[in-house]
């Protein structure tokens, strides 16, 4: 007779325990940028919404950023790090790949041997690896999972293009995820996700340069009409209905964008009062960072509350997206 399997016990889900965020110091202004490139702080305002960004400094890793916002999330979550056992960070900017972001992290954090992985979905990919995290304590595999967002997107900026280096800026953010003590406290809903491969040239490093490109026009009229119907799933997969949404946080790539995804969302039931993440007027789009960064600075100045039900979007490069209702600790 052969040796029978076990699977540890699962649990009803996760929750998110704490959150925490990290920007570097130096402040990059769209007159800044003017002195460079051909663009003017009215001209930048109207197209993306961004005021300013920040630009970490040559010798700041993206791990040395991905580790203080996962110190703020434990911190934040009452926990010391021998309470993690998992380390996700998503990212797609790591200058050299090996080895992981996600090892060197937990080792600045002071996490000893916890399960360790990279994930890269681009601007969603914060969205994947709650997912993924959620899923992991779930199915009983992990108890206490730490997942990153982090980008250090200046690595990969030609500052002679206009289209881009006014866009894009450095920041890492961070939620701790424990497991739910019962089905009524479950705090991560299902997440809905998928790609266009077929689009993917859209965004991409163009290998003769090694610098981020993009074809703007062309993901800002994707990305206005196929992320909406996106979130929507996500609020039917968790059980709610639109009206049931107190916060909306939305990938910070653009702030007209932003606003359609809201207007869409609000044609099919959400509420008029609707707080709607617009992070990027000072954060500039920090890629996968972007989301849990708007929710830790969101949460300091009070819009968002323990308790509210937030739909999180992500979309970006792939093209990917994936989208999840969470209850904000």
């Amino acid at each position: 007779m052969s040796a029978r399997l076990t699977l540890p016990a699962a649990v009803p889900g996760a929750r998110i325990l704490g959150v925490g965020s990290y920007q570097p110091e130096k402040i990059l202004t769209n007159d800044d940028l003017a002195k460079r490139v051909d663009t003017n702080d009215q001209w930048i305002r109207e197209r993306v919404g961004i005021v300013e960004r920040r630009v970490a400094a040559e010798d700041e890793l993206l791990v040395d950023m991905a580790a203080e916002a996962g110190r703020s999330a434990v911190k934040d979550a009452g926990l010391t790090p021998a309470d993690v056992d998992t380390v996700i960070v998503a990212t797609c900017t790591m200058r050299y790949p090996i080895p992981n972001a996600a090892a060197q992290t937990a080792e600045k954090i002071g996490v000893s041997a916890p399960g360790a992985f990279d994930l890269n979905a681009a601007c969603a990919g914060f969205s994947y690896g709650m997912g993924a995290g959620a899923d992991l304590i779930r199915a009983g595999s992990a108890r206490t999972v730490l997942v990153i967002g982090a980008e250090k997107l200046t690595d990969w900026l030609d500052w002679d293009d206009r289209s881009t280096c006014i866009i894009f800026a450095d920041g890492a953010g961070a939620a701790v995820l424990g497991p739910a003590p019962d089905a009524e406290s479950v705090g991560v809903g299902p997440v809905a996700w998928g790609s266009a491969g077929d689009l993917s040239s859209m965004i991409e490093i163009r290998e003769h340069n090694q610098a981020l490109a993009q074809e703007g026009q062309s993901v800002f009229r994707w990305a206005t009409t196929k992320i909406a119907p996106v979130a929507l799933r996500a609020v039917e997969l968790s059980g709610l209905t639109p009206a049931d949404i107190d916060v909306l946080i939305p990938h910070q790539a653009n702030l007209r964008i932003v606003e359609s995804v809201a207007k869409r969302l609000r044609a099919k039931g959400a509420r008029e009062d609707m707080v709607v993440a617009d992070d990027i007027i000072h954060s500039g789009n920090t890629s996968s960072a972007s989301i849990p960064l708007a929710l830790d600075h969101m949460r300091a100045d009070g819009r968002v509350r323990s308790g509210d039900v937030a739909l999180l979007v992500g979309f970006g490069a792939g093209l990917s997206y994936a989208a999840q209702v969470v209850v904000c600790p």
